[in-house]
C-alpha cells in the first residue's frame, strides 16, 4: 500500500501520498491541497518546501553530505575540473575524454564579446558594486543573440547556451575587474585552460600563474558550483518558469546571490577578520561580543540554514587554503587570527550547542585574497561557481513536461474592505 498522510480539517479527511527519494527522504506530496480544502500551507523561507523533484544535487545538512549527480563532493574536488563538473551538472555523467575535449572547446570559442559590450562596461560607475554590472551585461546578452533569447528553444540551443555562458561570465568579470581598477580590457586568450585564461584577463601577460592558485581557483569554483535549491538558484527557476530566458534567469540568479546572507558572506568574512586585526587582533574579545544578548554583533562565516553539521566544502578550501600558503610560503595575519577564531569556536560550548560550525565561506575569501582579488570582486567570482548549477537546474526544469509557473500563496494580513477618501477630506 502507498505510504500517505491524513490531513484532517473541519472533520473531513483528505489523504496525500508520500514521495521517497532515491536517498530515502520523505516529502508530502500536497499539490491539489489547496483545491481540495480551500487551505494553503504556509513555510516561511521555504525550508520546509519542496518546490521541484531534481536529480542534480543531494545535500544532507545533518550528515554534512553533499553529492553531485551522485558523486562525492570530496571526490569531485579532488579529481576533476571545473569544467569536467560543469558538463556533469548539465548533463547528468562524467563525459568522456571526446566529449569534455569538445565541450571545453565550446566554452573557449565563446570567451570573446561584443565591442559593444566594454562601452556597457565604461558607462558603469567605477564605484559601483561590480555585481550590478554583471547582471546589466549578462542580461544585455539577450539582445546580442536574439536567436538564444526566444521563449521556446530545442535542446540544441541548450547545448549552444551552456558553454557561451560559461565562457562569458569569466570574460564579463575580468571585464569588471579591469574597469573598476581603471585598466585596459584584456582579450581573452582561448589557447588556455579556463582558470589560466581567467587569471590572464584579469591580471595581463606578464602574471605567472602558478599551479597552486591554479588549482586553489578551480577547486573553489567547483565548490561553489551547485548546492540545490539555495536562494540564487531557486531564483533562476522562478524566473524561468515564466519561459522568460535563460540569460535574464540567470541575471536574477546573480541579483539573489549579490545579498550577504548568499553569495557576499565570504567578502563579509575578510571584513570581519580585517576589523578584528585592526583592534588588535584579540579573538576572544569579538567572540564574547557574539555571544552577548545585548550585543548585535555576530560572527560571519560560522553556520548554516542547511548544514547542522560540519559543511564539507569547509574542509576541503580549509586544506587547499594552508596548502596554498605552504606551496607558496605565504603569510597573512588573517589566515592566523582565521586559525585562531575557528579553534576557539569549535571547542566554545555556546557555539557547538548551536551547530555554529565553518561554513564555507569562512577560508574562501583569504584565497581571493592572496591570488589578488579585492573583496568587493569575491561574489563575482561566486557567481562564475554558481553558474553551471544554475544552467543544470534552468536545464532540468525547461526538460520537465509538468513543470509549472512558480506562483507563490500568502496570508494576507492588511485591512478589511475599507473606502476611498478623498485627498481634501483627509486628516492633515
Amino acid at each position: 500500500m502507498t505510504e500517505q498522510v491524513r490531513i484532517t480539517i473541519d472533520d473531513k479527511t483528505y489523504d496525500y501520498p508520500v514521495l521517497t527519494g532515491t536517498e530515502k527522504e520523505k516529502g508530502v506530496d500536497i499539490s491539489s491541497f489547496r483545491a481540495d480544502t480551500k487551505y494553503i500551507t504556509l513555510d516561511s523561507g521555504f525550508g520546509n518546501t519542496g518546490a521541484c523533484t531534481s536529480a542534480i544535487t543531494f545535500l544532507n545538512g545533518e550528515k554534512g553530505i553533499l553529492r553531485y549527480r551522485g558523486i562525492p563532493i570530496e571526490q569531485i574536488a579532488e579529481q576533476a575540473s571545473f569544467i569536467e563538473t560543469a558538463y556533469l551538472l548539465s548533463y547528468g555523467e562524467l563525459p568522456t575524454k571526446t566529449q569534455l575535449q569538445a565541450f571545453h572547446k565550446a566554452v573557449s570559442q565563446n570567451y570573446a564579446i561584443d565591442e559593444k559590450m566594454l562601452q556597457i562596461a565604461e558607462a558603469y560607475p567605477k564605484e559601483g558594486h561590480p555585481m550590478g554590472l554583471l547582471m546589466a551585461l549578462v542580461s544585455s546578452m539577450a539582445g546580442y543573440y536574439p536567436k538564444l533569447a526566444k521563449p521556446v528553444i530545442s535542446p540544441e540551443t541548450i547545448d549552444q547556451l551552456i558553454p557561451q555562458l560559461i565562457a562569458k561570465i569569466s570574460t564579463f568579470t575580468a571585464l569588471i575587474y579591469r574597469h573598476s581598477q581603471g585598466k585596459k580590457f584584456i582579450v581573452p586568450d582561448p589557447k588556455l585552460g579556463y582558470v589560466e585564461n581567467f587569471l590572464h584577463m584579469l591580471f595581463g601577460k606578464d602574471y605567472k600563474a602558478r599551479e597552486a592558485v591554479v588549482r586553489a581557483l578551480d577547486v573553489l569554483f567547483i565548490l561553489h558550483a551547485d548546492h540545490e535549491q539555495n536562494c540564487s538558484t531557486s531564483t533562476v527557476r522562478l524566473v524561468g518558469s515564466s519561459w522568460s530566458n535563460l540569460y535574464a534567469s540567470v541575471a536574477g540568479g546573480i541579483g539573489a546571490l549579490w545579498g550577504p546572507l548568499h553569495g557576499g558572506a565570504n567578502q563579509k568574512v575578510v571584513e570581519m577578520l580585517q576589523e578584528i586585526q585592526t583592534a588588535g587582533g584579540d579573538v576572544k574579545k569579538f567572540i564574547a561580543r557574539a555571544k552577548d544578548p545585548e550585543d548585535n554583533y555576530r560572527l560571519m562565516g560560522f553556520g548554516h540554514r542547511v548544514y547542522k553539521n560540519f559543511d564539507p566544502r569547509a574542509t576541503i578550501i580549509k586544506q587547499r587554503c594552508h596548502d596554498l600558503f605552504a606551496e607558496l610560503k605565504l603569510s597573512d595575519p588573517l589566515l592566523d587570527i582565521a586559525v585562531e577564531l575557528e579553534s576557539i569556536v569549535l571547542e566554545d560550548e555556546y557555539f557547538v550547542e548551536r551547530k555554529l560550525y565553518p561554513n564555507v565561506d569562512f577560508y574562501s575569501g583569504i584565497i581571493y585574497k592572496q591570488i589578488g582579488i579585492p573583496t568587493e570582486m569575491f561574489t563575482v567570482l561566486f557567481a562564475i561557481g554558481r553558474l553551471p548549477g544554475w544552467l543544470a537546474h534552468w536545464k532540468e526544469m525547461k526538460e520537465d513536461p509538468k513543470a509549472k509557473i512558480g506562483r507563490p500563496r500568502q496570508i494576507y494580513t492588511g485591512p478589511q474592505t475599507r473606502d476611498y477618501v478623498p485627498l481634501d477630506q483627509r486628516a492633515s
